[in-house]
């Protein structure tokens, strides 16, 4: 190679790997953890000077410090993966969904009417109307930016975004309706000498049920992406839609398909998050679930068992900031900035995951 050529060549090029081992992967993810503990250990020690020990045995017993606790970890997990699982098919079409929060809200308002209007009905019967409900109002809430993505191609991003906002102005009316007492803004407690329309104890644990339709949800959606003709179809539509239209797969009708999938299941979350935990329906029922499913569903590739380990991961990270900060009297800032040391690095590691960078070469004195 001549010198005038590798002169042009940069000194640090980026290239996408072919693959790399899973072992290898959960490596460097696990050295990116252990990199941000070491980091954030310091970022502690400097700004609050405190033993960062003690701050990480803080944050493992406000996650899991007591039985009540670490339920309240495993049901928060539970529906963070839910919206996840509802994420997955849409982005792993390209179809890039930012509305699970709008989706999550109506299907709670669904959940809520149902348990405030129809609680003279047989329990049974309570639980089927509010599931169909609350399945039947994400999907609409999905179907219409999926409608005009397929026949207008309009920009499903912003499209999904600004349908969260009107979401949350729809949840706003009817918490206005609902609201109990008069003049508080709140709805309350739904039902709370009844009962109707809450999960019940399982073995005596509230929130089993909750863990349990998640969990079938996500072997259900990884059957689904893994080993069924949709899932296949939803895969070639992702990697080129005029692949998919040579293979005579209806593009349209798979972007159709996908989003009434995708905003069914945030509607059974906000049908988790009203019937099965807070029992009532505000405008922030959500938590901002929709958005950082985005990061669970990336990071693991879109396979719902994995989403499970990175949603127990977040969720932990969000109880032990909490815990920090009312343990040490520090404010959010200081206790939230693990969690984003910590996201950072693990973010970062997928990009060594997924790229190389190449080094230029030396020139010897042949300038070969």
């Amino acid at each position: 190679m001549s010198n005038k050529v590798l002169n042009q060549e940069p000194l640090l090029r980026i290239t996408k790997r072919d693959g790399m081992p899973k072992l290898r992967a959960w490596g460097i993810r696990g050295i990116a953890v252990i990199l941000s503990l070491i980091v954030s250990a310091a970022v502690i020690f400097l700004i609050v000077k405190m033993n960062p020990l003690k701050v990480y045995a803080t944050m493992v017993s406000g996650a899991f410090g007591s039985s009540r606790k670490s339920w309240i970890t495993v049901r928060d997990t539970m529906m963070l993966l839910c919206v996840g699982i509802a994420l997955a098919p849409a982005f792993k079409m390209k179809f890039w969904n930012i509305g699970a929060e709008g989706q999550i809200l109506v299907g709670g308002v669904a959940t809520a009417a149902c348990m405030i209007y129809l609680q003279s009905l047989p329990t049974w019967l309570l639980f089927v109307v509010i599931i169909l409900a609350s399945i039947a109002a994400g999907a609409l809430w999905a179907l219409l930016p999926a409608l005009f993505k397929a026949k207008y191609n309009t920009n499903e991003t912003l499209f999904t975004l600004m349908m969260n906002y009107v979401a949350i102005q729809l949840t706003s009316y009817f918490v206005a309706l609902w609201e109990n007492p008069y003049g508080s803004n709140t709805v309350g407690i739904i039902n709370k000498a009844t009962n109707r329309g809450w999960f019940p104890s399982i073995f005596g644990k509230q929130y089993l049920l909750n863990v349990i339709i998640v969990a079938v949800l996500a072997v259900g959606m990884y059957i689904y992406l893994k080993k069924s003709k949709h899932g296949y179809e939803i895969t070639v539509v992702g990697d080129s839609e005029n692949t998919a239209r040579y293979a005579g797969i209806s593009v349209k009708k798979v972007i159709i398909r996908t989003m009434l999938i995708s905003g069914a299941i945030c509607g059974i979350s906000g049908f988790l998050a009203v019937s099965g935990a807070s029992h009532t329906i505000s405008a922030s029922t959500a938590g901002g679930r929709g958005f950082t499913a985005i990061i669970v569903a990336w990071l693991a590739k879109f396979n719902t068992i994995t989403m499970f380990v990175i949603s127990l991961l977040l969720v932990f990270l969000e109880k032990g900031a909490n815990a920090i900060a009312s343990m040490y009297h520090l404010n959010d800032y200081a206790s939230k900035m693990i969690t984003g040391i910590i996201l950072f690095f693990i973010l970062g590691s997928e990009f060594f995951i997924n790229y190389k960078l190449i080094v230029r070469a030396k020139e010897n004195k042949e300038g070969k």
